[in-house]
């Protein structure tokens, strides 16, 4: 609860335990077992930096925390509570401004990306490409930009490699060598994020960062409900939205030094999946934003089992604790306890070690910084109670909260002209090309058997002409022979009378 500029987390007893406002973007870490209390405490601390003006964005990893858009419900033991508090003057039920958000645009509006906002080297680092791929990666980014094709969604990244591969040897002198091998590591790559939602992340109308910084009407910053129940099954996508909402977040915001109140809060619910599952890239990215990125005004808290499941660079960094209920029976969990009690300045009054076994459901060591930067001693703290709705919330109401958050413009998948279309189109005109050259191939060749055959015809013809001129020349010979003959031997018989008649005498 946001009370006198300060959040007003709960009580040691009379003493009320505040967090210092401008201290909240030191980050800070929520830890302790199953069941002990640390999602009603996240609530809390999510519903105080709304009332403050502060953003949120809140994963919900096991979907429990939808209730924040609902008022909470009435009951003896929650009456009993705020009295406990000291909260009657200024209680009430009520909801708070939520956007629901699901990359799988079903328990919320779809979160998108491009592939160009990814970028080459962060794209690379997800999907675990060796240097040589991340190499020919950056060369299919810079050929698209210098041939103005956008890379919008995997498709157009996948038309891309193959449109490059076809073409790789125009390319060389220019970007360099393109190994075939390499293309196809990179294809294989993608299968993975396409098989687990890629083709629903990366596309437009990509998000834009600054729905997430905002106020509703009363100055209440809006919570930003992102739904990981499937999402976290999946480590290669979750990764690839994380280190690009990250990276947008070090790309827009600017350097802000110290604020008197954050411009955004991340709480990381279940963070031991976070860092057990993901990529050694997601992790290095968390560290560096987490180290730098609280001059940018924004805070993180971490929600998890055990302060052991953050990595210890990351856990240096977390300035507020809030230490739920641990149990220890192995020896692994008792290292585990000394660690997380070693970690806070410790209380004169109490062991931090035993208390931390013995804190019932609702308690929790908390050690904040004050307003000077300096950490608290250890407190045991009964955590105050949330003014929503501690149960996930309605569907109907979840349904109406989405029509009304002013986000429908996500709602709707669009397929603007991208590389894809662009090289489908080129391959489409270059196909009708080639159907034409080919066509005019074969009304030439027909055109040249067609003279072809007409030449034999005419050949044959001719052929045949002068067979049969042949045959009347021979006929005309026959004829002539056989009259020249018959002349000559009419020729003889008149010859041969004339002679006799001389000879003998005959009249």
């Amino acid at each position: 609860m946001f009370c006198d500029n300060k959040i007003y987390l709960g009580l040691a007893g009379e003493k009320r335990i505040n967090m210092a406002l401008s201290m909240a973007n030191r980050h800070g870490l929520i830890a302790g077992a199953s069941g002990t209390g640390k999602t009603i405490t996240m609530k809390v601390l999510a519903e105080s930096f709304s009332d403050a003006g502060v953003p949120v964005f809140l994963c919900d990893v096991k979907g429990d925390v939808s209730g924040l858009c609902q008022p909470g419900a009435k009951s003896d033991g929650m009456e009993k509570r705020i009295d406990k508090f000291g909260l009657r003057d200024v209680f009430s039920y009520r909801p708070y401004p939520v956007r629901f958000w699901d990359i799988y645009g079903q328990g919320g509006h779809p979160v998108r990306a491009t592939v160009s906002d990814m970028g080459p080297d962060l794209l690379s680092r997800i999907l675990g490409l060796t240097d040589a791929q991340t190499g020919v990666l950056n060369i299919i980014y810079r050929i698209a930009d210098d041939h103005g094709l956008l890379l919008t969604d995997l498709k157009d990244l996948r038309a891309m490699l193959t449109y490059v591969g076809e073409h790789r040897q125009e390319y060389t002198l220019t970007y360099g060598n393109i190994a075939q091998q390499s293309l196809g590591g990179i294809l294989r790559a993608l299968l993975p994020l396409e098989t687990q939602g890629g083709d629903l992340f990366f596309g437009e109308p990509a998000l834009d960062i600054a729905d997430w910084i905002a106020t509703d009407s009363r100055g209440r910053g809006i919570i930003n409900l992102l739904d990981c129940v499937k999402l976290v099954q999946n480590p290669t996508l979750y990764a690839s939205f994380l280190l690009w909402m990250m990276s947008q977040l070090f790309e827009r915001l600017p350097e802000v030094g110290d604020l008197e109140k954050p411009r955004l809060v991340f709480f990381f619910d279940e963070a031991h999946l976070l860092f057990s599952d993901a990529p050694k890239v997601l992790v290095q990215k968390i560290e560096q934003v987490v180290k730098l990125i609280r001059s940018k005004g924004v805070g993180i808290y971490f929600v998890t089992q055990s302060p052991s499941d953050i990595p210890d660079p990351v856990l240096a960094q977390l300035s507020n604790r809030v230490q739920h209920a641990l149990r220890a029976y192995t020896p692994a969990e008792q290292k585990a306890v000394r660690a997380a009690a070693a970690s806070m300045r410790p209380n004169p009054e109490f062991k931090t070690e035993q208390v931390i076994m013995e804190l019932g459901v609702g308690q929790a060591l908390v050690s904040l910084l004050d307003e000077d930067g300096i950490p608290g001693i250890v407190e045991k703290t009964a955590i105050i109670c949330p003014q929503s709705l501690m149960a996930p919330a309605e569907s109907a109401v979840r349904t109406a909260v989405m029509a009304g958050d002013g986000m429908i413009k996500y709602d709707t998948a669009e397929d603007n002209e991208s590389a894809f279309e662009v090289l489908e189109a080129q391959r489409a005109a270059a196909a009708a090309e080639e159907e034409l050259r080919r066509a005019e191939e074969a009304r030439i060749k027909a055109e040249e058997a067609l003279a072809k055959e007409k030449a034999k015809e005419e050949a044959a013809l001719r052929k045949k002409q002068e067979k049969e001129e042949a045959a009347k020349a021979k006929a005309a010979e026959r004829r002539k022979a056989k009259i020249e003959s018959q002349l000559i031997s009419a020729g003889g018989q008149i010859l041969k009378r004339g002679l006799f008649s001389t000879l003998f005498g005959k009249k």
